[in-house]
Parts: structure tokens; C-alpha cells; sequence
């Protein structure tokens, strides 16, 4: 699907974009792979480690449409990984993260729409369900947004999804460096927020093949969202800091004590595939039917129970000690 195409990564150099380029390299032959994204640092770094021919790398910020329209010139496909991700930093910061992660989402829509961009998927997070921090309400509505830019589109051909999953095994900003930072400086004991804690769990590159495998099955105005496991707060400690005691410092502001990826408000617009959910757009396209339980991939879904919700705290799937530990060396 990707030989010969051009694919442009907003926000390329973090944790998932380097991940992403990693995994296309190895698989496909692109024509050319943008990584778009402001920290010119942090693209010189990524091109001593990924400078293949196909690449590019072009600085430039989402919130600034004329030059992702420039960038996105001759694009076939567009993954949308930039944000400002951190939760206290938005609630800190609003402005700055209102416009990054929705004005930001608006100009990724129109530079797509005018460069008659194929597909698009936006990275989404498990905050966006029922949130209750800034950072989650913007991402909401960025969802809204790429789901809404299929009729934004009108007769063109651009067709727009959003990924939605949890916390990345030791992505920045993962609880995990940190613990293994507190443990090699010697730390006496390991801080948690509350022990009852629970959170999603999905390595990078499990993250990475689930986008991948969504622009396959995507028809366009879907939010995917993985099955995956949920950890407990205690047992990740247990499992990076081995007989430290737990110091519980309380809930940060914006924290959740479990998250959720399908909200029991969406369950009539949610259905139930083999390895993943997808919520379904509660608003009508004109000129195409709503029928999403067929997949482009001949992959058949159910409509979840009334009420459904799929939450860390739920979910029947919980990682044990050793299971965490392994799973990281598998990212």
C-alpha cells in the first residue's frame, strides 16, 4: 500500500513518528517519507539515525496552514502525531494547547482537502473519552474535526479516520523512565498517584502496526481503537522498583483513576471487531452510507451492548509483574 507513495508524519520526530519511519522503512519502499515537525534538534538527530533516500525533513509547526500546505504537496498519505501531549502542561497553558491540538487539526484538514491528500488518520488518546482535562477536551474535538472533514471534503476524495488508544510502554512522558530513573539514583521508594490506578497499555510498535493495518480497513469518519491490556498502577512499581515501598502523592491535576477508550454515551455508536472497536460517526454523510460494520479488509463488527464501556479499570485483560516487564522487552 505504501511502495511508491509519498507519506508525510506530522510531529515525526517524537516517540511514534521515529517508530513509524523505522517500521516503513523496513517494510515498504516509499517515494518519499516527510517527517514534519518544529525542533530542528531534534530532526538533526533523527537523520543520523534515519537518512535513507526517500527521506525529507521539513521544519515547520501545525498551526501554521500555509506551510503544511506547502509540505504536503504530491502527499498520498498524512499521519497526524503532533500535539501537545502533556497533561499539567495544558492545564498550565490552554491557549498554547487549544492552539496546537484543535487549530492545529484545522490546518491539517485543509492542507489534506487542498492537496487532494488520499487518507488521513490522526493520533488520538484514551483522555479524549469523557474528558476532563484540557488536553483530552482538545483532542476530542479534534476527533470531531477529521470525522466532520469527510463532508468537509464535499465531491473530493480526501477520506479522514482517528486512532484512539492508551499509554505507550516507555514513550516520553511514560511513567516508566521515570521509575527506572528514580531506581538507578537509589531511590528509597517509588511515587504513585493512587493505588487503585489503572491505565491502557500498548507498546510503540504495536501502536504503529494498528495505524498501519487502519489504512487498510479505513472507509473514512472512523474511530479505531485496539484491544489492549490494562496495567495497575502498583504492579508497574512493583515491576520497575522490586521491594521499594509506594509513596502516594495523590491524583495530579487533570488525572483520571481509569481511563476509557469507548464511552458507554458512544455504545450505540460503537462495534466490536476481533482485535479492536470502532466508534462510528453519530453524524451522516452526504452521498455515502453510514454502514460501518463492513471494513474495506472484509472484516465483519457487531454492535456493542447498550451501556458498553471499555475501561482500564473494566477491562478484562490485566497485565501481570512479569507479563509488564516482557512486553517492554518486546516494544
Amino acid at each position: 500500500m505504501f511502495n511508491n507513495q509519498t507519506i508525510l508524519i506530522t510531529g515525526g520526530t517524537g516517540s511514534f513518528g521515529k517508530k513509524y519511519t523505522k517500521t516503513l522503512l523496513e517494510r515498504y519502499k516509499p517515494k518519499r517519507l516527510i517527517i514534519f515537525s518544529r525542533d530542528e534538534l531534534k530532526q538533526y538527530e533523527m537523520q543520523q539515525e534515519f537518512n535513507a533516500p526517500c527521506m525529507r525533513y521539513f521544519i515547520g509547526d501545525v498551526r501554521d496552514r500555509d506551510r503544511l500546505t506547502q509540505a504536503m504537496n504530491g502527499v498520498d498519505y498524512v499521519i497526524h502525531a503532533a500535539a501537545m501531549k502533556q497533561v499539567p502542561a495544558a492545564e498550565y497553558n490552554p491557549m498554547e494547547c487549544i492552539k496546537t491540538n484543535i487549530h492545529g487539526a484545522e490546518n491539517v484538514i485543509a492542507a489534506a482537502i487542498a492537496n487532494q491528500v488520499k487518507k488521513v488518520i490522526a493520533l488520538s488518546t484514551d483522555k479524549a473519552a469523557n474528558p476532563i482535562n484540557l488536553y483530552g477536551a482538545t483532542k476530542l474535538a479534534s476527533d470531531k474535526l477529521f470525522i466532520a472533514a469527510n463532508n468537509v471534503v464535499g465531491s473530493g476524495t480526501t477520506r479522514f479516520a482517528a486512532v484512539r488508544y492508551g499509554n505507550v510502554v516507555g514513550s516520553r512522558g511514560s511513567v516508566v523512565p521515570f521509575f527506572k530513573k528514580l531506581v538507578a539514583e537509589g531511590a528509597a521508594s517509588l511515587p504513585i498517584t493512587h493505588e487503585n490506578m489503572t491505565r491502557f497499555w500498548i507498546t510503540l510498535q504495536q501502536g504503529v502496526d494498528f495505524v498501519l493495518k487502519n489504512f487498510e480497513r479505513m472507509q473514512g469518519g472512523e474511530i479505531f481503537v485496539p484491544k489492549i491490556p490494562s496495567v495497575r498502577i502498583t504492579d508497574l512499581a512493583e515491576a520497575y522498583g522490586p521491594g521499594l515501598t509506594p509513596q502516594i502523592i495523590g491524583i495530579r491535576p487533570g488525572e483520571k483513576l481509569h481511563e476509557v477508550m469507548c464511552p458507554a454515551d458512544d455504545s450505540h455508536h460503537t462495534l466490536e471487531f476481533d482485535d479492536h472497536f470502532v466508534i462510528t460517526p453519530s453524524i451522516k454523510f452526504f452521498g455515502r452510507d453510514n454502514d460501518f460494520c463492513h471494513n474495506a479488509l472484509n472484516e465483519i463488527g457487531q454492535q456493542v451492548d447498550l451501556g458498553f464501556e471499555y475501561n482500564s479499570g473494566s477491562n478484562p485483560h490485566f497485565l501481570n509483574v512479569d507479563e509488564i516487564l516482557s512486553m517492554e522487552e518486546r516494544a
